[in-house]
C-alpha cells in the first residue's frame, strides 16, 4: 500500500496565530494597567487604587504588625551573634561546662548587647513600620501610584536612622546606602544602553573596586587613624600584630617629625628587646626589629600574623554567617541543620583564610620595604593595602562585589573626614542622615520598580525585612476586568505550557548524556 501524502492542516496555522493575537493583547492590556496606575487609575473606574496588604487588615495596623516583625528579627540577629560570640570565647578559655550555665552565658554583665540590640530594632523596625504607612497615607492623598510615592516613602522613613546615637556609625551607613545606589542607578542606565564605565565588562573588575578601597582605608589606619570610626580601628587593631606604639613611631616618622623614644622604649621593654633596638629621635625609617620585636625574621613574623588572625577572627566570621541564616531562614535550617552548619562552617574558612592572608601580605609589603629602602613613605601603606586587597580572590566571585561595596563606603568615610579637615569640604551638621535619607529612597525606588539593577543579596534581605507583599516583586495592584482576563488566560494556557513543556524535556532527555546511568 502506497504511503498517504502528508498535508498540512490549517489548524496549527490557525492556533498559531491565535497565540500571538492572544500575547499582543496580554501586552497591551498589562501597558494600560501600568498607565492606569501611573495616572492613578485602578481599571474599575475607582480613582483610588487599592493598598497592597490584606483587605481586611487597616493601614496602620499592617504598619504596626510589620514594625513588630522587622523588629523582633534584627533583634534576634544581633543578640544571637552577641551570644555566639560569647560561648566561643568561654570555649576559648577551656570552660566547656560554662556554656550551659546560662548566667555566665548571657549574663548582662558579660553579654552588653541589650541597648545596641534595641537601636538596630528601632532602625530596621521603624523603618518598616513607617514606610507601609507612608506608602498607604501617600496613596490615598495623591490617589494614584506612581515611583514618587515610593521615593518619598522611603526618605521619610529613612529618618529612623536617628535610632543610632554614633554619628559615625550612621555616615558609615549612609555612605554604604549612597555606594548601593550608584550600583542600581549604574546598572539601570547600563541595561538601557544609555551608560557604562570603560572596563566595567572586566573580568576582575570588583577586585579592582576593593584593592582601591582596602589601599584608602589602610592609609588611613596608619596615617589618619581620627578618619575611620572607633570601632573599625579596633578591629584592624586587634586583627593585626603591630602595637599602636610602632604605628604611631611610623606616622611621626614618615612627617618628618620626632619619634616619642620615651614612649617606643616602655613598649620594647615590655617586650624585654630595649637592649637589642638602637632608638633615634629622627630616624630615617622605623626598621623591622621595631615592628616585630618578638622575632628577626620577616618570614615567620608574617606567617604567625596571618596564623593569629586566623584564629582570632574565625568566631567572628562563623557567627555572622551562622546566625543570620538561622534567623532569616529558620524553615530551611529545621529541614535540614546539619547541612546549614556545614556551608556555615565552609564560608567562615573560607572569609577567614582571605581576612589571613591579607593581614601577612600587608605586613610582608612593608618588611620588604624596609629591606630594600633607607627612607620611609607614606604612599608605601598604601600601595601596601592595595597589594594585599589581592587577597580578596580567595573568596568567592559573588563575595567580591559585596566585600568590595562593603570597604567602599569606609574608604569614603574616611576621605569625607579628610576633606572637611582640610576645609576642602563643608562641616554640615547631621549632613549624614538627610543623605541616609535620600539614599534610603532611591534604594525603594529602585527595589519596587528596577528590582534586577540591585544585588541579590541586598534585595532578599531588604524584602525579608520588610516582611510584607513587597516581597513579591511584582504584586498585583488592581482586580479589575483586565486583570481577570490575564488570570483566565493564563489558566487556559497553563495546559499548553504544560505538555510542551513535557514534549521538550522529554526530546532532551534522549539527547543528554548526564541523564543516562553511568555518564
Amino acid at each position: 500500500m502506497a504511503p498517504q501524502p502528508i498535508y498540512k492542516t490549517p489548524d496549527a496555522e490557525a492556533e498559531r496565530r491565535l497565540r500571538e493575537a492572544e500575547e499582543r493583547l496580554r501586552e497591551a492590556i498589562e501597558e494600560l494597567q501600568r498607565r492606569q496606575r501611573t495616572r492613578g487609575g485602578s481599571g474599575d473606574g475607582s480613582s483610588l487604587p487599592p493598598c497592597d496588604h490584606a483587605g481586611d487588615e487597616s493601614c496602620v495596623a499592617n504598619a504596626i504588625g510589620n514594625l513588630c516583625q522587622s523588629f523582633l528579627l534584627s533583634y534576634g540577629v544581633r543578640v544571637g551573634i552577641g551570644i555566639l560570640l560569647r560561648a566561643f570565647k568561654l570555649a576559648r578559655g577551656q570552660s566547656y561546662s560554662s556554656l550551659l550555665d546560662l548566667k555566665q552565658l548571657v549574663s548582662e554583665k558579660d553579654l552588653i548587647v541589650r541597648e545596641e540590640a534595641c537601636r538596630i530594632g528601632l532602625l530596621f523596625g521603624g523603618f518598616t513600620g513607617s514606610y507601609h504607612l507612608l506608602r498607604c497615607m501617600l496613596r490615598k492623598f495623591r490617589k494614584k501610584e506612581t515611583p514618587f510615592n515610593a521615593y518619598l516613602a522611603g526618605s521619610i522613613a529613612g529618618l529612623s536612622v536617628l535610632a543610632l546615637d554614633d554619628s559615625n556609625r550612621r555616615r558609615t551607613l549612609a555612605l554604604y546606602l549612597l555606594a548601593r545606589v550608584a550600583q542600581c542607578a549604574y546598572n539601570s542606565a547600563k541595561s538601557k544602553n544609555k551608560f557604562h564605565l570603560w572596563g566595567s565588562y572586566w573580568r576582575h573588575g570588583d577586585s579592582l573596586l576593593f584593592s582601591l578601597a582596602c589601599a584608602q582605608v589602610m592609609y588611613s589606619f596608619v596615617m589618619r587613624p581620627e578618619s575611620l570610626p572607633k570601632s573599625y580601628q579596633d578591629f584592624i587593631q586587634k586583627t593585626g600584630p603591630v602595637a599602636k606604639p610602632v604605628y604611631k613611631a611610623v606616622r611621626d616618622c614618615c612627617r618628618g617629625g620626632p619619634v616619642d623614644v620615651a614612649y617606643i622604649s616602655a613598649y620594647l621593654s615590655s617586650r624585654g628587646k630595649l637592649n637589642d633596638v638602637k632608638l633615634e629621635e629622627f630616624p630615617s625609617i622605623i626598621p623591622c626589629s621595631i615592628i616585630h620585636p618578638d622575632t628577626d625574621s620577616c618570614l615567620g613574623h608574617n606567617a604567625k600574623a596571618a596564623s593569629a588572625t586566623f584564629r582570632k577572627t574565625f568566631p567572628l566570621y562563623f557567627s555572622l554567617t551562622f546566625v543570620p541564616f538561622v534567623v532569616l531562614h529558620l524553615q530551611k535550617f529545621m529541614d535540614s541543620p546539619a547541612r546549614t552548619c556545614w556551608l556555615a562552617l565552609k564560608g567562615a574558612v573560607r572569609s577567614t583564610s582571605f581576612l589571613s592572608a591579607f593581614v601577612g601580605i600587608f605586613q610582608g609589603v612593608i618588611c620588604v620595604h624596609r629591606k630594600i629602602a633607607s627612607k620611609d613613605h607614606k604612599l608605601v601603606f598604601w600601595v601596601a593595602g592595595a597589594l594585599s586587597a589581592l587577597s580578596v580572590l580567595l573568596e568567592k566571585k559573588a563575595r567580591r562585589g559585596e566585600l568590595a561595596l562593603y570597604v567602599l563606603p569606609r574608604a569614603g568615610d574616611s576621605l569625607w573626614y579628610i576633606l572637611v579637615n582640610r576645609h576642602l569640604l563643608p562641616d554640615v551638621k547631621n549632613a549624614e542622615v538627610a543623605l541616609f535619607c535620600a539614599c534610603m529612597g532611591g534604594i525603594m525606588y529602585y527595589l519596587e520598580y528596577e528590582p534586577d539593577t540591585m544585588a541579590p543579596f541586598l534585595r532578599g534581605l531588604i524584602r525579608r525585612f520588610l516582611a510584607s507583599r513587597i516581597s513579591n516583586p511584582n504584586p498585583p495592584t488592581s482586580r479589575s476586568a483586565s486583570y481577570t482576563y490575564l488570570q483566565t488566560l493564563d489558566a487556559m494556557n497553563k495546559p499548553k505550557l504544560e505538555e510542551s513543556k513535557q514534549a521538550e524535556s522529554s526530546s532532551l532527555e534522549k539527547l543528554n548524556l548526564e541523564s543516562i546511568s553511568g555518564l
